[in-house]
């Protein structure tokens, strides 16, 4: 028999019909699921239909994390200390320069500051463990001594997280999936800490060469099921793991699409969701702008779409106008005046 897989068609109206089920503990509710067969019709069924087994994971509230409840959506702010990120390279490469854009953040609203010291843009070269640790340690240990707030090590490779995490480091974020190093599941494992696994198709220098799926969503999805069994074994528990769809990395303009239509789906994991496509090369092109700088616009618009599909983070560079957004979308749905 086929595998089954389950999207929730997600609502944010104040008013709920009986038997309405709440996605994830937060601000969504659904109270009708979309079933997905590989090569197979889809079919719509009322959420009193899915196994409680499935029904659970839509609907269980997400466990705390790095000091954070997943009731409302958080702002994970980027903060690239490289020299080649395709959007800000080189703007926080001194320990100074990133303490001070940490603090705007921070002013912003940002949940967790992101620390990056390996660009992952497209066509990117590999950074060494050394030099990515010389770029992340000193930000991490200033930014960790100045501000109460969650700090993310945004790498692929145990010895930098290690080192992230005596600086301060309060989450590991590893675009490869635990994939990357083969010590880096271990070490996440005995840090104790929150890990955010993403789906990436190869790395960053070929991931744009013509990636190709057989069901884009699905594939994902099974990835992320796959590595989130394989991080649970190394000792990571469940509770504690994020997963990111991975937006932009080894996708097609059409494949982020179709990941960002069913993204509901990845909350049959039982995990919450990170998004990340501030500013990136979609959203350009549908938005006429080549240049990341002008792509605004259309990042707020989808962190937007993101939260109206029950998303718990949205990472991004333009943390002051996706705050103020969100904050105005939030009351417009009643999220304050109810029991969401």
């Amino acid at each position: 028999m086929s595998k089954a897989y389950f999207r929730p068609i997600v609502r944010t109206e104040p008013a709920r019909p009986k038997g309405a089920q709440r996605l994830a503990g937060g601000w969504c509710w659904f109270d009708q699921v979309v079933v997905l067969i590989r090569n197979g019709a889809s079919e719509i069924v009322a959420a009193s239909e899915v196994s409680a087994e499935i029904l659970g994971r839509l609907t269980a509230s997400r466990a705390d994390l790095s000091g954070l409840s997943f009731h409302r959506p958080h702002l994970m702010g980027i903060l690239n200390v490289t020299p080649d990120s395709f959007s800000d390279g080189g703007e926080h490469a001194s320990a100074s320069a990133a303490v001070e854009r940490s603090g705007e953040m921070i002013a912003d609203g940002v949940s967790i500051v992101d620390v990056g010291g390996e660009s992952t843009r497209p066509g990117a070269d590999f950074v060494p463990s050394s030099e990515e640790i010389n770029r992340t340690f000193p930000p991490i240990a200033q930014v960790r001594t100045a501000h109460d707030v969650a700090i993310s090590i945004d790498t692929r490779k145990a010895d930098v997280a290690e080192a992230a995490v005596k600086a301060g480091a309060s989450m590991i974020n590893d675009v490869s999936g635990l994939s990357f190093d083969d010590r880096m599941a271990e070490t996440v494992a005995a840090s104790g800490l929150p890990v955010c696994i993403m789906h990436a198709q190869g790395d960053p220098k070929t991931m744009q060469d013509k990636p190709e799926y057989d069901d884009v969503l699905l594939d994902v999805y099974d990835y992320l099921e796959e590595r989130i069994e394989i991080a649970v074994a190394a000792g990571i528990g469940r509770t504690k793991i994020i997963v990111d769809p991975g937006i932009g990395f080894g996708k097609t303009l059409v494949h982020n699409l179709q990941l960002l239509e069913g993204i509901s789906l990845f909350h049959g994991l039982g995990c919450p969701i990170l998004l990340g496509a501030s500013r990136k090369r979609f959203i350009g092109t549908l938005g006429n702008a080549p240049d990341a700088a002008d792509r605004l616009g259309g990042s707020v618009a989808v962190s937007l779409f993101g939260v109206n599909q029950g998303v718990q983070i949205l990472r991004v560079h333009d943390t002051f106008a996706t705050k103020q957004a969100i904050d105005l979308h939030m009351a417009m749905i009643g999220a304050s005046r109810n029991d969401a």
